[in-house]
């Protein structure tokens, strides 16, 4: 895309001129690294990385008000150390075997019920086969991918050879809230774009810095990398810079608008006349408001307390500020199981997860949530503020259903089927036409529902559901957390209706044309599934928020990123079944 002319920089910010100067001069030497120094640099970053993860989450968790020695740090341990070190691992595979892209051949592949190519990459190794035991992960590639034509559209950056590639420098707006958000996009720009990084921080986790530059160190050794902090003068100014060629923002669709079209009257004016204030190429992630569909069926006792602790982490996890909280649940009005779902749901939330609202302007949002609603139910969290849980009609205030509350509150919506399939293709109706964004979707339902609608039916189903990552019986932070999944919105979206991005992250096989991520898991844990006849080993999962050993697991799955190895899976299981 043509730029248009800016001013150069001024002398305000000297530092930052460096900075960019250094890297532009660098961006060519890094863009023709070959595969080799490539490896070996990851490597590196996770022996910088390792010695100083633990203060990284321990720091983590203490700014995010999780009380000291809670299973909650274990939070910090997954969504910071461990999904770096897994992103490097990712890498290191397919960069291993980027010859012929013949990494390719050992992902399964199939055609799914709407004829559409779908490439398996999770599980992946005899690890990942233990570790996520019954869980799985598909791409989904857009139309005209095959089989046949798959590597064509994969990895195609490395297509040129080392010598004629040229760099530039991008700008990563670094997210305040996930601490494997920042790191995460810049491996992406790096790796899979051959781009060198400015990493603007966010002032929300400026704390992180100092890990960061300890972790990616090769990177910064290289003049592959600057991490720079400030506020949004110091954004601002990156962004309009003439040496950056680039940008990636995660946050607020609002933020974005701020810098393609500008603010106010004149930023209105840009986005209806079709000019941006902005022309530079600019990707984004930029949450939803994001759905989980309870589908009526057969639940037992147990379904109903393992279900009411899944939604609880889709919704308190990280306290609740993450693009992909649960924010609309949408259930089946005349299901009797309905009520007993939403009081299992409130005995777990007061007894689970009882932190404050620590990310910034929390207590205001949730104000408005409640002064804009009609009607509020409140569910108790002992020592934390009460999730405010407003129920939304086809009368409400759309507000509910075109904002992203980032804060630990909660709509519903209820839909008048009965017969699970004509619910179901409802409620995906309802997501996809009424409700802001397109990030990630979660659909609960029992498998003897599944097989009542059909294996085949059930796949052109939820093929409707437009949505980046779609997880069944799972949360979609989990195809977070899988760093082989391509992670954004789903394909479509433009400047002008950016709504949750353009663009993917993440995706260490380097799909270039995938359409979304498909994530099952299993409907029981161990060991109840086994009577089931669904055996998987993994029993109460990790992420959920009502895990008693999550810190540990959290650091035990981090090293064992680091170095794999039987003797140290043991200690994994004993704390697993301990959760």
């Amino acid at each position: 895309m043509a730029q248009t002319a800016k001013p150069a920089p001024s002398a305000d910010h000297p530092e930052l001129d460096r900075a960019i100067d250094t890297l532009s001069a660098a961006s060519d030497d890094w863009a023709r690294l070959g595969n080799a120094g490539r490896l070996a640099i990851l490597q590196e970053i996770k022996d910088s990385l390792l010695p100083v993860a633990e203060g990284w989450a321990r720091t983590a968790a203490r700014h995010k008000m999780i009380p000291e020695g809670s299973p909650l740090v274990g939070e910090e341990w997954l969504s910071g150390p461990y999904a770096v070190m897994s992103v490097c691992n990712g890498l290191m595979q397919t960069l291993s075997q980027i010859e012929g892209k013949s990494f390719l051949s050992h992902l399964a592949k199939r055609k799914t019920a709407t004829g559409q190519l779908a490439v398996k990459v999770l599980p992946h190794s005899i690890w990942e086969r233990l570790l996520f035991s019954g869980i799985s992960a598909e791409v989904w590639m857009q139309k005209g991918v095959t089989e046949a034509n798959l590597a064509s559209h994969t990895a195609t950056a490395y297509d040129t050879p080392p010598s004629d590639r040229h760099g530039k420098v991008a700008l990563v707006l670094g997210a305040g809230n996930i601490n494997a958000i920042s790191p995460l996009d810049v491996f992406h720009k790096l790796f899979s774009e051959h781009q060198v990084v400015v990493l603007k921080m966010n002032p929300v986790n400026e704390y992180l810095a100092d890990y960061l530059n300890a972790a990616l160190k090769p990177l910064i050794d290289r003049d592959a990398l600057r991490i720079v902090q400030g506020g949004a003068d110091i954004g601002a100014y990156l962004c309009t810079h003439p040496g950056i060629k680039e940008i990636h923002i995660t946050g607020a669709a609002s933020s974005h608008d701020a810098i393609v079209w500008g603010t106010g009257a004149e930023g209105a004016a840009n986005k209806a006349a079709g000019t941006p204030k902005l022309t530079k190429r600019i990707t984004s992630e930029l949450g939803a408001v994001c759905p989980t569909i309870v589908v009526p069926g057969p639940w037992s006792a147990a379904d109903f307390q393992f279900q009411a602790e899944h939604l609880a982490t889709q919704k308190l996890h990280n306290s609740g500020f993450n693009c992909v909280a649960c924010q609309m649940l949408i259930l089946p009005q005349d299901w009797n199981g309905k009520d007993r779902l939403l009081s299992n749901l409130g005995k777990v939330m007061a007894t689970a997860a009882q932190r404050q609202p620590w990310y910034p302007g929390a207590q205001d949002r949730m104000n408005e949530f409640e002064t804009r609603a009609p009607k509020v139910t409140w569910l108790d969290r002992g020592a934390a503020p009460a999730c405010p849980v407003v129920p939304v009609s086809d009368d409400t205030d759309g507000w509910f259903r075109t904002n992203e509350i980032f804060a630990p509150v909660l709509s519903s919506h209820e839909i008048d089927e009965t017969d699970p399939e004509t619910y179901l293709r409802a409620a995906i109706r309802y997501a996809n036409d009424e409700l802001h964004g397109t990030l990630g979707g979660n659909i609960l339902i029992h498998p003897a529902t599944i097989r009542q609608i059909g294996r085949k039916r059930f796949e052109e189903i939820i093929a409707e559901f437009r949505y980046g990552t779609i997880a069944i019986n799972a949360w979609t932070g989990l195809g977070f957390l899988a760093t082989a999944c391509p992670w954004g919105a789903f394909p479509g979206h433009t400047l002008a209706n950016v709504e949750s991005g353009i663009g993917f992250a993440h995706n260490t096989f380097m799909f270039d044309r995938p359409e979304r991520v498909v994530i099952r898991a299993p409907w029981q844990p161990f060991p109840r599934n086994i009577l089931s006849g669904r055996f998987s080993l993994l029993p109460r999962p990790p992420w959920f928020v009502t895990n008693r050993k999550q810190d540990k697991l959290g650091k035990l799955l981090t090293n064992f990123q680091y170095k794999p190895g039987w003797l140290t899976l043991p200690r994994i299981f004993i704390n697993a079944l301990l959760g």
